[in-house]
């Protein structure tokens, strides 16, 4: 039987998309989680255990590519859109709009990791219940 992840006490709802985009917490917890999601799929393809960071870079352009950037303010940096792409991907995992699985089978069909996160913050957007 599968069993969905159960919602921390600390998870509260944001209303909006621009606030988790905005959600430094969310960021916080959201950088471990994308970092472990990209292992995973790193290690499927290479068939043996490997971790990765991800670079900010990347993520910021994973929020670019899948038309976020409207939802960060003007001036930001691109830690500071890699951090919002990073509370998005943990917010939909709690939320239970993407699973872990999900998240790693998506990473590991592209072979550019910048679009694999394109692809999973698409899916996220399509799924997500936020104005």
């Amino acid at each position: 039987m599968k069993q969905k992840n159960r919602m921390p006490s600390f998870t509260e709802s944001h209303g909006s998309l621009t606030k988790v985009l905005a959600d430094h917490g969310l960021a916080s917890l959201g950088d471990t989680f994308v970092n472990l999601v990209c292992s995973l799929a790193l290690s499927n393809r290479r068939g043996k255990p490997c971790g990765t960071r991800v670079k900010g870079s990347l993520l910021a352009e994973g929020l670019r590519r899948a038309g976020l950037r409207q939802y960060v303010p003007s001036r930001a940096t691109r830690h500071t859109l890699a951090d919002a792409a990073e509370a998005l991907i943990v917010h939909a995992w709690l939320k239970n709009c993407i699973t872990l699985e999900e998240s790693v089978a998506t990473l590991e069909k592209s072979e550019d990791l910048a679009e694999g996160l394109n692809q999973l913050l698409q899916t996220i957007l399509r799924r997500i219940k936020l104005s």
